[in-house]
């Protein structure tokens, strides 16, 4: 299976024969500085954080909730490749990426997986920018795709001359969660922990802004999804002023493909579907008991509304840390107007994080809930929302007293922490059953696996 972009035809005529093998030519650049030429196969071994130890990046197994990463990177044995495996293509599947960096890996995941399971060439075209906060960086300015490539060196198939295509418009949750062969959910495994890698000038910043952060004790990651953009789409304007209230509603409007347009932000913030205000943040990170000389990550975007909405944050956590104060000028450069590499960026402070704490359950908090298991079950406080807001409004209403609102915060989410469970299946109703990337149960330690069951 290959991975191409763009498409482009072919004839006998030796102009169109030109034509054909220049587009041959360019499509095969595409590969490899697009997504990758893959095809995945048997998997014998049972996959689990231990494939983590060979990776060359930021990443580190500790002992204990708090580790300081050392300056010395331990050597990385060589790694003997398998031989290249060869049979026959049956045809091209393209497809269309579409949302941002972490909706983007698990598709990769997804139609990598699909186009093994075809024996068909993957084709990707330009990405699909009628998602707002979509980012049209290309896929190699990101990830490191000659390490992908490698890493799957035994999967790769041939380049075909001409098959017939089938086209996947859109590549979010086409591939269902449960109920696929225990191979098939090893290939996601596989790819979204073992290929997929940043690039390398991504995965040295990461590991110097980590550093830096350990230098001055533990630290959590905040995912804080309280931007512009999210707000608009959601319809979620808690604590925002009419002009705010008016500016989000125009943006909402502005774009067509947002199909609600007419939204009760009460009634939505009440049924747990709106991300907490940073208000509402603060209040439950104290309810939660946790210490305030622990470093907060924010990561996330330009906060709408900026000082005046994260203030009660800042009071009661001061050593908020933006990733702004930990870059030098010249990754600020690097970074500057490219949302997808500073997504890159917080992913991997959030898998190093002593405490991953996201406000929404969008992608990426689902994917780094994953990978986090992944990991050895690293601490990852999975929210209420539903909850919480009932609680807050009671206790702001002097409804309750802050001890019984500490005690009920603390009791709903004692065992919302990521420890091992099983994936919730609904048959009939698999949109509401839990994502496999936050909890790819398949992959993890059997150790896990067996006392989440138990």
């Amino acid at each position: 299976m290959g991975v191409m972009k763009g498409g482009g035809g072919g004839g006998v005529e030796k102009l169109k024969s030109s034509r054909m093998k220049l587009w041959m030519i360019r499509a095969t650049t595409s590969v490899l500085l697009w997504t990758c030429i893959v095809q995945l196969t048997a998997l014998g071994e049972t996959w689990g954080p231990r494939v983590l130890k060979g990776w060359p990046s930021c990443f580190s197994h500790q002992d204990s909730s708090i580790s300081v990463i050392e300056d010395k990177v331990p050597s990385i044995p060589a790694r003997v490749l398998p031989p290249k495996r060869v049979y026959k293509n049956n045809g091209y599947l393209m497809v269309s990426c579409n949302g941002g960096l972490n909706q983007m890996r698990a598709a990769i995941c997804d139609m990598v997986t699909i186009a093994r399971y075809l024996n068909v060439t993957l084709i990707v075209p330009e990405l699909d920018k009628t998602s707002f906060w979509a980012d049209p960086s290309e896929f190699q300015d990101i990830f490191d795709v000659d390490h992908f490539i490698t890493s799957l060196r035994d999967e790769i198939l041939p380049l075909i001359q001409k098959y017939k295509v089938v086209h996947l418009n859109r590549t979010d949750t086409r591939l269902a969660n449960n109920g696929q062969p225990l191979d098939i959910q090893k290939l996601r495994c596989r790819v979204n922990f073992n290929a997929l890698r940043f690039t390398p000038q991504i995965e040295e910043l990461g590991k110097r802004v980590i550093k830096l952060l350990r230098q001055n004790g533990p630290f959590i990651v905040l995912h804080l999804r309280y931007e512009m953009d999210m707000l608009a789409f959601s319809g979620c304007t808690q604590g925002c002023n009419n002009e705010e209230v008016e500016e989000l509603t125009r943006m909402r409007y502005a774009y067509p493909w947002w199909k609600e347009k007419i939204i009760n932000s009460d009634l939505r913030r009440k049924d747990g579907l709106c991300p907490l205000t940073p208000e509402e943040t603060a209040l439950t990170l104290r309810a939660l008991d946790i210490d305030n000389s622990y470093q907060i990550y924010i990561a996330a975007g330009e906060i709408y509304g900026g000082e005046r909405r994260m203030a009660s944050l800042a009071k009661a956590y001061p050593k908020l840390v933006r990733k702004e104060t930990l870059l030098e000028s010249s990754d600020l450069r690097f970074f500057q107007n490219h949302s997808s590499q500073m997504a890159a960026l917080d992913y991997l402070v959030s898998l190093e994080s002593d405490i991953f704490i996201p406000t929404y359950d969008g992608n990426m908090a689902k994917v780094v809930e994953g990978h986090r298991r992944f990991l050895g079950f690293k601490q990852t406080i999975l929210l209420d929302r539903r909850l919480l807001v009932d609680l807050i409004d009671q206790y702001n209403s002097g409804s309750l007293s802050w001890n019984e609102f500490s005690d009920a915060v603390k009791e709903t989410h004692e065992y919302r922490k990521g420890q091992p469970t099983k994936r919730l299946v609904i048959p009939d109703r698999p949109k509401e059953e839990d994502y496999f990337y936050a909890n790819p149960e398949e992959c993890l330690q059997p150790s896990y696996v067996e006392l989440s069951s138990t």
